[in-house]
Parts: C-alpha cells; structure tokens; sequence
C-alpha cells in the first residue's frame, strides 16, 4: 500500500510592479492587488498601505486558523468577528533611526458565538498562537500580542 504525504513546505510566488514611488501592484494567483501609501504619506491612496496590509494579513489568518481549530476540536462557530488595534514605532519609516521591533504592541479582540463546551474553545484559543503563522512571525520578532477573546452563548 502506498502512503501518500502531503507537502509540509510550499513554494509562493507573486510579481509586482512599482506603478509609482508609493504604489505596488501585484499580481498573487491570478488577483490583482494593489498595495499604496495614503495621499497625506505621498501615495494616490489606491489600496492599503504595506503596514496594513501586514496586519490585514494577521486578521486574515487569526480568522482561518481560528476556524480551523474549532472544527478539529468539534467548536461549531456560528459568527465572528476580529477587531485589531497596534502600536506602530514609525521612526523607521520616516528614516529617523532603525527599529528593531516596528511593531511593539498588537491586540486583538475575537468575537465569537459558540454553543460549544467551554473547555474546547479554550484549546482553541490556547492553541491559536501555536499555529497562526503571521502571528508566530510577528510575535518571534519582539511584537507583543494580546487576544481578548468574548464567547458569546447563542
């Protein structure tokens, strides 16, 4: 019989183009994104700007695995939602200085309603650090993220 794995390391690729000094839009499976500074910063404001594209990126995957923790431990999710607040040291951005962690302070609140028992969310929330990739990035490179999670009761 022949077993057959799944690949643990994938390869992404994406191609941009630098439309102006601000503004970056590239291409990523096929959908076109557009990635700008705000019009205050230089930019034409077509699209988010790099930063908040990373931490879009953050919500994004706190969502999906999230999810996909709740269905490995039997937690059937009927709404949520995710709001992000961080602290931003621009003093790179604005060539002043280097910074080492740009990013010192993010927070997360995690809206969700669940019938399921208490102690399988609380594995989902415990092991949502584990397994976020962009939060284990972010958290690796000195950034401080605090999840408020509100379990609401349908």
């Amino acid at each position: 019989m022949v077993t057959i794995r799944p690949k643990t390391v994938i390869t992404h690729r994406m191609s941009a183009v630098a439309t102006t000094e601000a503004r970056t839009d590239l291409t990523v499976r096929g959908h076109a994104i557009t990635i700008d500074e705000r019009r205050e910063s230089g930019g034409t404001d077509q699209g988010i700007s790099p930063v908040e594209t990373l931490l879009t990126a953050l919500i994004g995957c706190t969502n999906r695995i999230t999810h996909k923790l709740a269905a490995a431990n039997g937690v059937d999710i009927k709404d949520m939602s995710i709001e992000l607040e961080s602290n931003f040291d621009r003093r790179g951005t604005q060539l002043q200085e280097e910074v080492d962690v740009p990013f010192p302070a993010i927070s997360l609140k995690i809206d969700l309603s669940t019938d399921a028992d208490p102690a399988a969310v609380e594995k989902v929330k415990s092991d949502l650090p584990k397994f976020c990739p962009v939060s284990k990035v972010l958290r690796q490179a000195g950034t401080r993220i605090t999840e408020e999670w509100v379990v609401r009761r349908p």
